[in-house]
């Protein structure tokens, strides 16, 4: 029987809406002030924009904020034959925008979200799109630093990966957030409600299918680092130093590949920052959004 999610889960559903972009049902939930600049935010895997739900009162004090559940998560349509690639999710970003006549936008990405931002860069580069600044939260930025759990190999291997994801449990997903998390790991209900997003509509096979954004960041290796090295665009990385998947060594990479590097690591923080250490990841934000005005 599937986990009820909880109140404060309900409510942001409630508060959100189902938007047709790019031919698919996505979750959408905005915070729309007139004059406060575009903030769009760009969740991980295997997760969802709820992932923003305790910055997202902070953060809509100062910008009008554009969020959604990428197409295969949270809320979303999880097609089955699909095999999301990453520019079908930038597209989805990009609808986004247009639907709310946004011609240009600051990005805050996690995880799986740093990769479409990077794709995004590589728009910007192109001249499609306009980024005004972009931040980094804790993802695989570099595939050459992204140490995959065990779990995440075992998803990416064909059958095999199906085959897990059916018998994925709450129990396992818990022991793997756990795993990956800081001194102040996300609360039971918060995990018990992040695995109700992952389970929602069939959502077990869909992890399996997307995990191949591993395999996606490493043949377009090219095009991503080289958006993320290559942009002029003010862009920092807030980095949970003790992420086994991301953390201290990714920003190592960071500040060896990327010229005039602006990185702030923060002691005892795990893999998802925005959800272990709320204050610390907005204080830095805004500095940086301070410091790029």
């Amino acid at each position: 029987n599937p986990m009820a999610g909880s109140q404060r889960l309900d409510d942001w559903i409630r508060s959100g809406e189902t938007r047709t972009l790019v031919g698919h049902r996505i979750f959408v939930r905005t915070a729309v002030t007139s004059g406060l600049p575009a903030l769009l935010l760009i969740h991980g895997y295997p997760t969802a924009s709820y992932d923003w739900h305790r910055v997202w009162p902070r953060l809509a004090a100062r910008y009008s904020l554009y969020a959604c559940d990428m197409l295969g998560f949270g809320m979303s349509d999880k097609p089955r034959a699909s095999d999301y690639p990453i520019a079908l999710q930038a597209d989805i970003c990009q609808a986004l925008l247009d639907a709310f006549g946004i011609a240009s936008a600051h990005v805050l990405a996690h995880d799986y979200g740093d990769t479409v931002a990077q794709e995004l860069l590589a728009r910007e580069r192109e001249g499609t799109l306009r980024i005004e600044s972009m931040c980094f939260l804790n993802g695989g930025l570099f595939p050459e630093t992204h140490r995959a759990r065990p779990v995440q190999k075992l998803l990416a291997m064909p059958v095999v990966g199906t085959l897990l994801a059916r018998t994925m449990s709450y129990r396992k997903f818990e022991s793997a957030m756990l795993s990956i998390s800081g001194r102040q790991p996300p609360s039971r209900e918060e995990l018990e409600d992040l695995w109700v997003l992952v389970e929602r509509n069939g959502g077990r096979q869909a992890l399996a299918r997307l995990i191949n954004y591993m395999e996606q960041r490493r043949r377009n290796r090219e095009r991503w680092v080289g958006a993320l090295v290559e942009s002029r665009v003010p862009r920092r990385l807030i980095c949970g130093a003790v992420d086994p998947v991301s953390g201290a060594h990714l920003a190592d990479r960071y500040r060896e590949l990327v010229p005039d590097p602006d990185v702030l690591l923060l002691d005892g923080v795990g893999h998802y920052p925005q959800l272990e250490d709320p204050d610390r990841v907005l204080d830095a934000y805004f500095a940086f959004r301070a410091r790029v005005t």
